[in-house]
């Protein structure tokens, strides 16, 4: 078809040449004029239309979170029951949804978002003895927040934090006091003389059969 096209239009264009009549050059002008329109038409259909690929989307990155920064409070109040520990932190406009809590069965993280642009934390990092996570909670009053633990095990708390038995023996003082001794009486014989380990010898003679409950008295 487009080849047909072709040759009409070549055609009319030489009888367009040789014409001399203006109304026949009108006609055939016209003539013309629609032939290229049609040829137009259809070399644009013809041609497979090539779509430009879609733009792939960028994932943009998301800025990196900002550190917050609590301000840390070290003063509260606490009291007890045989069941239960409640501490009570003085602290205005604590939003519920805003606290962030980490109750471990040693340890307290409480953290308050936002508190008239403030963030604050109160934590106990080592209890005096063990609570139950899963029952301890928070509630938020108009002026202050209420935390209740439960203890794992009933009883009396002498304290919140927890503090090492200063009465506690330490291991030195737990060790066997014939063990220095005996020690001693070792290099005492390895380094003495023979006069020397003929009388250690002797002194643990006597102090295994019970005659001297002292190893070193035959040698003083």
């Amino acid at each position: 078809m487009a080849e047909e096209l072709a040759l009409d239009l070549e055609e009319l264009n030489h009888l367009q040449s040789i014409a001399k009549r203006p109304r026949v050059l009108s006609l055939i002008s016209s003539e013309i004029r629609n032939l290229e329109k049609e040829k137009i038409s259809k070399d644009t259909i013809s041609q497979p239309t090539v779509r430009a690929p879609a733009p792939v989307p960028t994932l943009a990155k998301a800025p990196p979170t900002p550190a917050l920064n609590y301000v840390t409070l070290s003063s509260f109040s606490w009291d007890q029951d045989d069941e239960k520990i409640k501490i009570y932190v003085s602290l205005e406009g604590v939003e519920q949804e805003k606290v962030e809590t980490v109750f471990k069965p040693m340890s307290v993280d409480l953290k308050f978002h936002d508190v008239e642009g403030k963030n604050y934390r109160c934590a106990i990092p080592k209890l005096n003895k063990a609570i139950l996570p899963e029952k301890s909670k928070v509630l938020v009053k108009p002026k202050r927040v209420i935390v209740t633990l439960f203890k794992a095990s009933k009883g009396n708390w002498v304290d919140l934090h927890f503090k090492e038995d200063k009465l506690k023996p330490s291991a030195d003082k737990e060790r066997d006091p014939m063990a220095g001794i005996m020690d001693l009486m070792k290099n005492m014989y390895e380094e003495g003389d023979e006069d020397m380990k003929r009388t250690i010898a002797k002194a643990w003679t006597d102090a295994r059969s019970g005659k001297t409950a002292d190893p070193l008295k035959g040698y003083r």
